[in-house]
């Protein structure tokens, strides 16, 4: 299996489709209603941090042909194309001096390069002008300090941003162990919880109903054995309302990566990233689908061949991502 290249899986593990890319992926690919994959690949240039490192947005058709992309070196870990055409992404920045002596919290003398990146999402449209950006350095570093485990090279790591049901953005900072909601057309941040427990999360998208969904990765030591969850959260009173936790805790883990979509039918696809690993789970826990990927490839954080997986997406047989495709 190559390297620069993104599989369609069917249920049985036989791979049914490829697109092959012009370079390594990035992080996330996934399929959008007209059939195309949107995607990005690894640059050379940008923010020297290796994790979920993407850079040249990408979206192909199903033959794996270029129908529009988009440059950004600093672009890493999620993308995602809005009801109305346009894309938006997470992106880094350097902070200057005074900005980074503001930040509160991490592992002292961990900056990288003596430098502190900080997070921003960025929009833009077809024409892949800017439309929109918002800086996390703009919002109170007194209010979001670091988990006390994290280094200091971020201010503080986004992993995933989703658009809420009212067009405002859901984004995931994995150093604060904290999901946000920002308002598109004031900037501010309008909503926010933090949960230690959660142990550096991933994956917060937001369900018809208005709650929330994410994978808490367990990566601290607040409860024995080291464990992950998968977990759905009423934001209205910050409670989860449902979750997924192994019998067998030890057995479902991964520290970092990973996610959770909910299915039409009610059940939840998990992607326990480091194992490679892909399952779905009935409301009551129940395992009723697994999946381990094959494909090894070249991981340049884990340092060596890998199947780890950044997220995974089903698409039903009838849906409009592959109907009448295969």
């Amino acid at each position: 299996m190559r390297h620069e290249a993104s599989y369609l899986v069917d249920m049985e593990g036989t791979v049914a489709h490829t697109w092959n890319l012009p370079g390594p992926l990035g992080s996330k690919a996934y399929l959008l209603p007209n059939g195309n994959l949107l995607c990005s690949i690894v640059t050379a240039e940008g923010v020297p941090i290796p994790g979920a490192k993407g850079g040249h947005i990408l979206e192909l058709d199903w033959n794996g042909n270029v129908v529009w992309d988009h440059l950004d070196h600093s672009q890493h870990h999620d993308l995602v194309r809005l009801a109305n055409g346009n894309t938006v992404y997470l992106s880094r920045e350097a902070l200057d001096g005074s900005e980074a002596a503001e930040m509160i919290g991490g592992v002292l003398g961990t900056e990288i390069n003596e430098t502190v990146f900080g997070d921003v999402i960025r929009e833009v449209d077809a024409a892949g002008d800017l439309v929109w950006e918002w800086y996390f350095k703009d919002a109170d570093f007194e209010a979001f300090p670091l988990a006390a485990d994290c280094h200091r090279g971020e201010w503080a790591h986004a992993n995933s941003v989703a658009p809420t049901l009212d067009g405002n953005l859901l984004i995931s900072f994995r150093h604060l162990d904290t999901i946000v909601i920002v308002d598109r057309k004031t900037k501010d941040i309008v909503w926010h919880k933090r949960d230690q427990s959660w142990g550096h999360q991933h994956n917060a998208d937001m369900l018809p109903n208005g709650n929330i969904t994410l994978f808490a990765n367990g990566m601290n030591n607040l409860y024995q054995p080291l464990h992950s969850r998968a977990l759905e959260i009423d934001p209205e009173t910050g409670e989860t309302v449902w979750d997924y936790v192994d019998p067998q805790k030890w057995t479902f883990f991964s520290p970092v990566m990973s996610g959770i979509q909910r299915l039409a039918n009610g059940n939840s696809l998990i992607c326990e990233a480091l194992s490679g690993r892909v399952f779905e789970v009935d409301g009551d826990g129940e395992i009723v689908w697994d999946y381990i990927a094959p494909m090894h490839h070249p991981n340049p954080v884990l340092h060596g061949p890998s199947n780890a997986l950044f997220r995974a997406y089903r698409y039903a047989p009838g849906s409009a991502e592959i109907s009448n495709r295969l």
